[in-house]
């Protein structure tokens, strides 16, 4: 039997991204509307993770699971790739990320969410 993925625990797993998507998009937006040559290798990571927030916060509502596994695994690979970058090449990244030191600015929920939204899945299967 198949569970719909947005319902029960699920909704609040489409209101965490939900909330992640615009928080993310708010700050790429200002960063790069006013201080894009300060950082921009940064700041344009920030706009990718936001954009990935919003793409798993409609995959998870609609019930797309194959986009939705897509894009967790890219925010996984990603949280994990620019987490490690942004602590060996401190010079690369001058301002922080979403995915930055693994979330650090957002309390590791970066690091931790991609892990319960594959658990979800995998248990809706």
């Amino acid at each position: 039997m198949t569970t719909a993925i947005g319902s029960g625990p699920g909704r609040a797993l489409i209101a965490v991204y939900g909330l992640f998507s615009l928080a993310a998009g708010a700050r790429a937006g200002v960063q790069i509307a006013t201080r894009f040559g300060e950082a921009p290798l940064a700041y344009s990571l920030s706009a990718f993770a936001a954009l990935v927030y919003i793409v798993l916060t409609v995959a998870l509502w609609r019930g797309a699971r194959r986009l939705a596994l897509v894009a967790l695994g890219i925010e996984l690979a990603g949280v994990l790739v620019i987490g490690t970058l942004s602590l060996l090449d401190q010079a690369a990244f001058p301002d922080e990320t979403v995915w930055s030191a693994y979330g650090r600015g957002y309390l590791f929920i970066p690091l931790v969410l991609p892990l319960v939204g594959l658990f979800w899945l995998w248990r809706r299967r």
